[in-house]
């Protein structure tokens, strides 16, 4: 009987901890856990001393150069003192295994573990000190260009319309939206003429989810698979842009937004153009996650709706008329 092709398969997490036992120097009693299926494949990994990570690519989502380029920034960060979780080689000092999937070639990598825990309700200083990080990181990687994709108005919203357009009418009152904002946001970039110090290598995903708190201020930042080049206020707005939507009292979000940007100034400065920049720049993050998760039907399809669209575009506004009462 023939095998019936996949075109996402979740790898056993027995048989995955017996393939990194292999490669890696690691203790008999090791213990391999599937964390979460997503974009990615998350599996924890640990024996009697060290913990892990362990992301699976999924098939045809990274290229074998975009992850090595990845691995590269992580390890250039960690060279420079900066707490992000680093790649592990293995025996012969190779960072990236191949494994063959149902699907196809898949890519694994194995993580440095990130000490501490997912703080979603952050402190003042927590915030300032993610602030403090992310400017590090900035100004490390502030001028320098990876060979990955470079976020600019037709990657974030141009081509993520068109995802979108894939699944949804354009006639929907909320692609009309998406449409209609895209072009007020791209005149914005546009006019906003960034400095060459103004752009570099970002993150493009951090919020409290991707980083662990130990002892309040003490981060790790992980998860750096949408790294590319940019503007490097994409990452200031996308973390102020969670962080509105955790805190539904809008005053408590005014004060621990101004302790992010004061712990980020305190590093390096944000010119009154970029902060100008804050509003449209976390609305064009906004719709490229809507776009990836249509490019990604088979992870969200399970919630990717005209319904979900409608929930997710009323963020949207939200965020761009809290802004716009503002100005």
């Amino acid at each position: 009987m023939t095998v019936f092709p996949v075109t996402t398969s979740t790898l056993s997490e027995i048989e995955l901890g017996k393939f990194i036992k292999e490669k890696y120097p690691l203790k008999e009693d090791i213990d391999c856990k599937l964390f979460r299926t997503g974009v990615n494949h998350t599996y924890f990994i640990s024996d009697s001393e060290t913990k892990f990570v362990i992301r699976v690519y999924c098939y045809n989502w990274r290229t074998k150069t975009e992850i090595k380029q990845e691995l590269e920034l992580l390890l250039l960060l960690k060279a420079g003192n900066l707490s992000v979780s680093y790649p592990i080689p293995d025996k012969n000092g190779n960072f990236i295994q191949e494994i063959n999937a149902p699907e196809g070639i898949r890519y694994a990598v194995v993580f440095s573990f990130a000490e501490g825990e997912k703080m979603r309700f952050m402190t003042h200083e927590t915030c300032s000190a993610i602030g403090s990080l992310m400017a590090k990181i900035h100004s490390l990687t502030a001028d320098k260009k990876i060979d990955r994709i470079h976020y600019n108005s037709e990657v974030l919203l141009h081509q993520a319309y068109q995802y979108l357009n894939l699944y949804f009418d354009k006639d929907l009152e909320e692609m009309k939206y998406i449409k209609k904002i895209n072009d007020t946001i791209s005149s914005k970039f546009k006019e906003s003429n960034l400095s060459e110090n103004q752009n570099g290598i970002i993150h493009l995903d951090i919020w409290y989810d991707n980083l662990s708190v130990n002892n309040e201020n003490q981060i790790t930042i992980f998860d750096f698979d949408n790294c590319g080049n940019g503007a490097l206020i994409l990452d200031v707005a996308y973390f102020c842009k969670q962080l509105f939507f955790i805190e539904s009292d809008k005053k408590e979000y005014e004060t621990k937004v101004q302790s992010f940007l004061n712990g980020y100034q305190k590093v390096r400065n944000l010119s009154d153009k970029e902060i100008a920049l804050i509003p449209e720049a976390g609305a064009s993050i906004f719709v490229f996650y809507l776009g990836v998760q249509a490019q990604r039907f088979d992870w969200s399809n399970i919630f990717f709706t005209e319904n979900y669209l409608k929930m997710f575009v009323g963020r949207i506004k939200n965020w761009l008329d809290y802004y716009a009462i503002q100005k």
